[in-house]
């Protein structure tokens, strides 16, 4: 497995990270009980049903439209109108707030990165998103679908990489997850009804500067990235397309794979750059719901303090696929204060099977 070794003078920023949220915020009960009334059943089925929902851990989640709205969304067409409407309103915002955060310009994006699974669009969200924020006519497009999960740390990978070959130029991250617009209420798996509880809605805009440009003291930089793909496990996690749209795939073995794989992935990816598990002083990880993440705690011998941000961002807000961990990397930067040397690991997991992992130094 190879990585990107640290060259003085040349290393990737990440700069800064803006998010957008849904107005629309409904507590888990309002929408257990919403959804429950669609599907019926009986009360055996109901106290199966509530106690996935629980299991998840998620307190309230961000719909891209009002709860009533989505019972007349009756195919997989008027889902993804709704989605490509809502999806470049969200993305704009992300990005307008990273941009902000960043103290940039649109005009100052050398090339944008799109990452997504709940939807499908062309020309892709980043051509709207040009339009509408009025970047130059000569930025560079790199649309990425069906990553899912590892999308938001895939897609910073692939920035860093960018700005390694060009360090003079900037590079920016969108990842936006309707998660909801999905739902497929005909199915009732397991896997659709814990999905039904997890996932949820938001956007995430995150921007890479190349190693000529300066970046703050709250900026880490991104020393090295590492891609594990684990061969013959397409079938774990991802999508089946049906007339009705995105049918959910999600095997009961997920957590195992993680759990039975991810440390040797991790101390062979530190052990390149020199350093091990102990070296690691902050862990960003991917909101994948609590068996992912306890299932990453026990991989790396990690108390669950370690990974407490992503505790507490998939509690207040879910799970949102590829931009949850930029959730979590943006409220690590905001509200940490890593002292100047320390290093942390950036990590998700995702269909494929398959994985991602960045090395940040501050």
């Amino acid at each position: 497995m190879l990585g990107f070794a640290k060259t003085e003078g040349n290393i990737p920023a990440l700069t800064a990270i803006g998010t957008a949220l849904p107005a629309n915020y409904y507590s888990q009960e309002v929408l257990s009980s919403a959804l429950w009334n669609e599907w019926g059943g009986s009360v055996r089925d109901r106290t199966r049903f509530e106690r996935l929902h629980k299991s998840v851990g998620v307190r309230g989640r961000h719909l891209a439209l009002p709860i009533e709205e989505y019972r007349a969304i009756d195919s997989f067409g008027k889902a993804n109108d709704r989605w490509i409407e809502r999806a470049a309103e969200l993305g704009e915002a992300a990005v307008r707030n990273a941009l902000s955060a960043g103290g940039m310009a649109p005009a100052d994006i050398d090339h944008i990165f799109f990452t997504t699974v709940t939807g499908i669009a062309s020309p892709s969200i980043d051509a709207k998103l040009i339009n509408r924020l009025g970047m130059r006519t000569d930025i560079k497009r790199t649309p990425l679908f069906g990553l899912g999960c590892v999308g938001g740390a895939a897609g910073l990978a692939r920035a860093a990489d960018y700005v390694r070959a060009f360090p003079d130029q900037v590079a920016l991250l969108v990842s936006v997850e309707l998660c909801s617009l999905t739902l497929q209420l005909k199915d009732r798996s397991t896997a659709n009804l814990i999905a039904s509880g997890l996932f949820a809605d938001g956007a995430a805009a995150a921007i890479v500067t190349g190693g000529r440009n300066p970046a703050g003291p709250r900026c880490p930089r991104i020393v090295s990235s590492q891609s594990v793909f684990f061969p013959d496990t397409e079938e774990m996690m991802g999508w089946r397309m049906r007339e009705t749209g995105f049918e959910i795939v999600l095997a009961p073995g997920v957590p195992h794979l993680i759990r039975t794989n991810l440390r040797v992935v991790a101390d062979e990816f530190l052990a390149q750059n020199k350093l091990s598990r102990e070296s690691i002083k902050h862990w960003i990880a991917h909101t994948g719901g609590p068996k992912v993440l306890q299932a990453m705690q026990e991989a790396l011998e990690l108390p669950r303090c370690s990974l407490a941000g992503s505790w507490k961002s998939l509690a207040a807000i879910g799970n949102l696929s590829s931009a949850s961990v930029l959730f979590v990397a943006e409220d690590f930067m905001q509200s940490a204060k890593p002292r100047s040397g320390e290093y942390g690991l950036l990590l998700s997991m995702g269909p494929g099977f398959c994985g991602e992992l960045l090395l940040l130094q501050w």
